[in-house]
C-alpha cells in the first residue's frame, strides 16, 4: 500500500501552498534537490577527475527513462528542452516543395510556429480541428506533431489510432509528452512514435533544462544529427587521444548529443524518475486521474462548464467570469492554478491529495 502523506512529505513547497498547477511546473522532491547538491559536492571533493564516470552515471539514467516508457537504453538521448527535439526532427527532414505538415489547432506554441521552420523550403503548414484530423492527412504529408495532452484544454487525442494510421501512410510522428510523461502511462512499443520528447520540469518534477527524446532506430537510420562536437566520434571516451578527422557514429541516440550534458540537472531527474518507479507508474496515473476527476466534479458542482478530456489536465470555464482574475485571487489566497485561452486550469499531481481540493472548491465558492 502506498503511503501518500510518506511521498507528499518529499515535495516541500506542499506545506506553504495548496499547489494545484504541475502542468505549468511539477514540484521537485527533496531527493532531487540533494542529488544536484550532492554532484557538486562531489566535483569538489574529487576535482573534476572522474569526469568520464558522470556519462555512465548519464546512461544509467537513460536505462531508468527507457523503463518509464518501455524502451531501450539506446534510443534515449538528452536534450535542452522539447523545441530543441522539434528542431532536430524538422531540419534533418528532406523537404521537398509541396509537403505539408499537420497538427492540431490551439496546440501548444512550439507547434504553432513551424511555419517559421518549413514555409521557406516550400512546405505547408496545417493547423487542424480535431474533428477534420484524418482528413487533412494526404499523400504529401510528412510530419504530424502533436501533444499527447493539449497544455490548455486537457484534450487527449487518441495516440494509438493515430500512430496506426501514419504508419501506414509513412508520415513521420513527433509526439510531445512534456504534458502527460510522469502522470500518465507511455509505452513506445505501443504508440510507436518516431519521437518522444519530454521536457522534465513539469510532470516529471525535475528542473528546468533537462529533457529528453525518445528516437526510434528506423528514423535514426535516416535523421543526421543537427550538431557536430567531440562527442560526436565513436571513440570520444579515448580523451588521451581524440580522434581528429570525419567522425564515426555510434547508432544509439547519443550521437545527437555531441558534447557535455548538464550533468546536476540529470542527477536531479535521476532522482524524481526513479521516485516514479518506485511508486510505479501505473499506481500514480490511476492517483493522478482520480484527483482530476474529483477535480471535475468538484468545479461542476460550483457552476463551471468543464469536459471530460481523459487526461489529468483539468479545463474549467464560468460564465462571466475571468479566469485570469480568479487565478490571481487564488493566488492571493497562496493557492496556484493556472489561466489558459479562456480556462481556468487545475492540475493535480501524484503528491496532491482531497484536502488541496476540498480547500480550492472551498475559496472558489467564496469567489464566485
Amino acid at each position: 500500500m502506498t503511503d501518500w502523506n510518506a511521498i507528499r512529505a518529499e515535495f516541500p513547497a506542499l506545506q506553504k501552498w495548496t499547489y494545484l498547477n504541475s502542468a505549468t511546473f511539477g514540484q521537485m522532491p527533496r531527493r532531487a534537490v540533494q542529488a544536484c547538491a550532492k554532484h557538486f559536492a562531489h566535483r569538489d571533493e574529487q576535482a573534476c577527475s572522474d569526469f568520464l564516470d558522470w556519462f555512465d552515471d548519464a546512461d544509467r539514467l537513460r536505462g531508468s527513462i527507457a523503463k518509464l516508457i518501455q524502451a531501450s537504453a539506446a534510443d534515449i538521448a538528452f536534450a535542452r528542452n522539447t523545441a530543441a527535439a522539434l528542431g532536430l526532427a524538422v531540419n534533418g527532414i528532406g523537404w521537398r516543395a509541396g509537403d505539408n505538415v499537420v497538427t492540431l489547432a490551439d496546440e501548444f506554441p512550439n507547434y504553432l510556429y513551424l511555419p517559421a521552420l518549413v514555409e521557406r523550403r516550400g512546405v505547408e503548414f496545417r493547423q487542424v480541428l480535431w474533428p477534420r484530423w484524418f482528413d487533412a492527412i494526404d499523400h504529401r504529408t510528412r510530419l504530424v506533431a502533436i501533444s499527447e495532452v493539449n497544455y490548455a484544454s486537457g484534450f487527449r487525442p487518441p495516440l494509438l489510432e493515430i500512430s496506426r494510421f501514419l504508419r501506414e501512410r509513412d508520415v513521420i510522428f513527433f509526439v510531445d509528452g512534456t504534458q502527460s510523461v510522469g502522470a500518465l502511462r507511455f509505452d513506445v512499443r505501443a504508440i510507436d512514435p518516431d519521437m518522444l520528447a519530454v521536457h522534465g520540469y513539469k510532470w516529471m518534477c525535475a528542473p528546468m533544462g533537462a529533457a529528453f527524446f525518445y528516437i526510434a532506430p528506423r528514423f535514426r537510420d535516416k535523421l543526421p544529427p543537427a550538431e557536430i562536437g567531440w562527442r560526436s566520434h565513436r571513440g570520444w571516451r579515448e580523451v588521451d587521444d581524440l580522434h581528429h578527422g570525419q567522425p564515426e557514429m555510434v547508432e544509439a541516440a547519443e550521437k545527437y548529443e555531441a558534447g557535455g550534458l548538464p550533468f546536476a540537472l540529470l542527477y536531479a531527474m535521476e532522482a524524481a524518475v526513479d521516485l516514479m518507479l518506485e511508486i510505479g507508474v501505473d499506481e500514480i496515473e490511476q492517483r493522478v486521474l482520480e484527483l482530476a476527476c474529483s477535480a471535475r466534479a468538484r468545479l461542476r458542482n460550483l457552476g463551471a462548464e468543464v469536459s471530460e478530456t481523459g487526461s489529468q489536465i483539468v479545463a474549467a470555464k464560468f460564465s462571466g467570469i475571468d479566469p485570469s482574475v480568479l487565478a490571481r485571487e487564488l493566488k492571493s489566497r497562496r493557492i496556484l492554478v493556472a489561466a489558459r485561452h479562456g480556462f481556468l486550469r487545475v492540475s493535480p499531481h501524484f503528491y496532491n491529495n482531497s484536502d488541496d481540493l476540498d480547500r480550492l472548491e472551498s475559496e472558489l465558492r467564496k469567489l464566485i
